[in-house]
């Protein structure tokens, strides 16, 4: 690998899939519709009408070779048991069916078909790099996806997609404009992968937005077992040259650690740079495992969608984890995607409160989820609602309605929030404008 960035004789939107996708859905929709009254339900199964549970499902890999994120399933199940222990969700109780993707395109495709034949009425609060094998299938099933990880840009444009974040875009272009001020020359570590593909794009835009050239692109096999070369390859780009202390962003997903430990051992042949990330890549079980306070983290500024964990905003959350999981180790209060689940739920509990006592199925909800449902997090988020279009949709983003990022620190080998000042009120910022900015590829 060169690290130069790679270039395409077409430029993306990457809608053309999704607006196929969604064509189609609309099509098998309308079908249904003169059919039954009960639109994206399987035949047989009601998804929540009447004494029947309410189904759902959560999805993300588990026991892979790469990125694995154990604690969602988890968290969804603790969910489950807390609404149930509390009479339900309008005396209705809720079913949480889980799935492995294994990390590929065709485990994402098989939980997707086993969504609609399991009648689900919505999935909820999952991680898969492979929106383009998932998202068609619950589209022509009329299932909506609610609160994905973010991990891909197809999350960001499918029709039935309501995300609860901003995702790596609003992460990578938060954590651009952050070390915009501050680093000589950027390097970039990022996954040699479809999604991959997406991410210096953003990191460029909030470079851009601080008046910095772009970043080094620097592919890596995201399944590596050592990053030697890669190690290398970024420290001498974010060395040569410069007068100010270069950066080098990992982006691996849970490889960063990996990652890490060979630019551990690189480092030494070269001068002193910063790095930083994003949550996803670094939690702080992970910076723990580096050295804490005398590991390469420390300094390192590190975006994020939420607040920082300690925050009294996720008390409500731990309170279930407590009830529900106590000593489940999967479930960490601090990680990305154990929140981002929690925050899901949310969305989907506002939803069925708003339904009552009427028929729940994947066509009621995703008709309430369009109506103009506004939903309130306990701070955790913005108000989220979701548009037909949002004002990122001119990037290829429409369905981003939540920007927001938290700029975190590494202090005393403990993350924090950055102090006031940085990446605006409470270190929270709304990157919507710099993503217009973006160069999507």
């Amino acid at each position: 690998m060169t690290g130069r960035r790679r270039t395409r004789s077409t430029p993306l939107p990457v809608l053309p899939r999704p607006v196929r996708a969604t064509a189609l859905a609309a099509g098998a929709v309308a079908l249904c519709a003169s059919l039954t009254a009960a639109c994206g339900v399987v035949p047989g199964a009601t998804g929540g009408s009447g004494d029947d549970p309410v189904k759902v499902m959560t999805w993300a890999p588990q026991d892979t070779d790469a990125t694995n994120k154990p604690g969602m399933p988890a968290m969804a199940r603790a969910y489950a048991k807390w609404i149930n222990s509390h009479g339900g969700i309008n005396g209705r109780r809720l079913e949480v069916l889980t799935c492995n993707d294994h990390n590929d395109g065709v485990g994402a495709a098989k939980c997707a078909r086993r969504a609609a034949t399991e009648g689900v009425v919505a999935v909820v609060g999952s991680y898969s790099q492979f929106g383009d094998s998932y998202l068609a299938p619950l589209e022509g099933a009329g299932i909506p996806y609610i609160g994905g990880y973010g991990v891909t840009n197809d999350e960001f444009t499918g029709a039935m997609s309501y995300p609860v974040n901003g995702g790596q875009p609003a992460l990578l272009a938060g954590l651009g404009r952050a070390l915009a001020e501050s680093c000589g020359n950027v390097a970039l570590v990022r996954p040699d992968s479809i999604a991959g593909d997406q991410l210096p794009a953003m990191l460029d835009a909030g470079l851009k937005a601080g008046g910095h050239a772009e970043a080094g692109d620097q592919l890596a096999a995201d399944d590596a077992t050592e990053y030697g070369g890669q190690a290398e390859q970024a420290l001498r780009h974010a060395t040569r040259g410069v007068t100010r202390k270069g950066c080098v962003v990992p982006a691996l997903g849970d490889r960063t650690d990996t990652f890490m430990d060979s630019f551990r051992r690189t480092r030494e042949n070269f001068p002193a740079v910063r790095t930083a990330t994003v949550l996803g890549s670094v939690d702080q079980t992970v910076i723990n495992s580096t050295g804490g306070a005398s590991g390469p983290y420390e300094g390192a500024y590190i975006t994020g969608w939420y607040p920082v964990a300690s925050d009294p905003r996720w008390d409500p959350m731990k309170k279930v984890i407590n009830e529900e999981a106590f000593g489940d180790n999967r479930i960490d209060p601090a990680d990305a995607g154990v929140q981002t689940t929690w925050i899901a739920y949310t969305v989907l509990k506002a939803v069925l409160e708003r339904i009552g006592e009427g028929e729940v199925s994947a066509d009621t909800v995703r008709r309430t989820l369009n109506d103009g449902l506004r939903v309130s997090t306990g701070g955790l988020t913005p108000t989220l609602h979701w548009p037909y279009e949002s004002k990122l949709a001119a990037v290829g983003l429409p369905r981003l309605v939540n920007a927001d990022v938290t700029l975190q620190v590494v202090r005393g080998g403990k993350l924090v929030a950055a102090r006031k000042g940085i990446g605006g009120a409470q270190g929270i910022t709304d990157m919507t404008a710099i993503l217009e900015q973006a160069d999507v590829p």
